[in-house]
């Protein structure tokens, strides 16, 4: 709750009020400035991967103001329709030094990138974001890889100044999406743990340096890399950069312990002791481990499914995830609770996961899809139960013909 109300403060702060701003459709004067505003990762999820904005700057008419297109109502319904993927972001227009100090507050870096424009081109890059921020034209559906707040930018530059703007094959990191999301939560296992189970193959090819700009560090390098003609001329699209919000003490984080991989590797291990005391006492079911096991998968499978069949987004679909986490595990739970042993037909179900959690682990290394390292342990899990319930149960069903005979 608290987070909420937070989160709703903030919002606030950078929509309503700011809409208070109001840009009046006036000429720029030959001291105008505009540039592009570099905010660099904070602490909060909606922070990890940093921010971009553009600054329009003009003494002579008092104005200063940030045109932000990473802007949202949130409201009771916001998680889920984040989920779903019906996320209509929409450019904002504030108060540059307001915002400014909203990110002091938040301890967040800003870098301003000058742009080498002459005062005709700022006269028609202002007139297009005055345009884009009417209510009829300032909504857009958020896409986190290819249409957010730093390609919307990108964007701009090359409608405004087609053919005259000139992004370089730069930066060229040759990594591939999931990579570069990973550079960001490199340092929160349990959210990259997420973001790898939960997105699909798609984010597993390697990004083009133009498509690279989808995070503002790389839409900042692009633009140190890019040109602009001027009076038949290709000059430097940036003329200056300059930290003009110092934190200190703010430090990149680095790598962060495996915890992830550890918690599961102990679940492991105890569900192989656990397997080891079953075979010792002729049990096949053990509620406290099965239960859990099949349930936490169960649902993980659930998840990826709506996200992959039912939602918008684009990146969560072909998630071979999938193949291990299978939502049918949860209709195991019922009968895993209520006996302790499986019938003909779960036989069947529990050597068919067995079977294709083997196929998983053996082909570990040639999947097309990156699988978190935490995921392996489950798998070997969900073999090694599976497997111990399945040759118990035909073990038994042969014993019992045996002495029948």
């Amino acid at each position: 709750m608290r987070r909420n109300c937070f989160i709703l403060i903030i919002l606030l702060v950078l929509t309503g009020s700011i809409s208070s701003v109001k840009a009046q459709e006036r000429q720029l004067s030959g001291q105008a400035q505009i540039s592009l505003i570099t905010i660099l990762p904070g602490e909060a999820p909606e922070e990890y991967f940093g921010h971009s904005a553009i600054r329009v700057y003009d003494p002579v008419n008092n104005m200063d103001l940030s045109f932000n297109y990473g802007t949202f109502h949130f409201d009771s319904w916001f998680m889920l329709k984040f989920i779903y993927g019906d996320l209509n972001y929409f450019l904002s227009i504030a108060s540059f030094p307001h915002s400014l100090e909203h990110y002091r507050q938040r301890r967040r870096p800003v870098i301003e990138q000058a742009l080498n424009l002459t005062t005709g081109q700022q006269q028609l890059l202002y007139d297009f974001l005055l345009d884009n921020a009417r209510e009829e034209n300032r909504y857009y559906q958020y896409d986190f890889l290819f249409d957010n707040c730093s390609t919307r930018i990108r964007d701009a530059m090359e409608a405004v100044f087609s053919g005259e703007v000139k992004f370089a094959e730069k930066p060229d990191p040759g990594l591939t999406f999931r990579e570069l999301i990973a550079l960001y939560v490199h340092h929160k296992p349990f959210d990259r743990f997420g973001i790898d189970v939960l997105l699909g193959n798609q984010i597993d090819r390697v990004a083009e340096p133009r498509e690279t700009m989808f995070l503002p560090d790389y839409l900042m390098e692009a633009f140190d890399y890019a040109s602009i003609t001027i009076d038949g001329r290709d000059e430097p699209l940036v003329a200056n950069t300059e930290l003009i919000l110092n934190i200190d003490n703010y430090e990149e984080q680095g790598n962060s312990f495996p915890w992830v991989s550890l918690f599961t590797w102990i679940v492991f291990l105890t569900g192989l002791l656990v397997t080891w005391k079953g075979y010792q006492a002729g049990v096949a079911i053990q509620r406290w481990i099965d239960v859990p096991l099949f349930a936490v998968t169960g649902f993980i499978g659930l998840l990826i499914s709506f996200l992959w069949f039912i939602s918008l987004h684009d990146v969560t679909a072909s998630n071979l995830n999938l193949i291990w986490a299978l939502p049918t595990h949860l209709i195991v739970v019922p009968i895993l609770i209520k006996h302790s042993k499986p019938g003909k037909r779960m036989t069947i179900y529990f050597l068919a996961t067995a079977i294709v959690s083997f196929i998983i682990l053996a082909g570990w290394i040639f999947w097309p899809q990156y699988l978190h390292p935490a995921v392996f342990p489950l798998i070997l899990l969900l073999l090694l139960r599976s497997g111990w319930i399945t040759y118990y149960n035909v073990a038994a069903e042969k014993k019992f013909i045996t002495s029948d005979l």
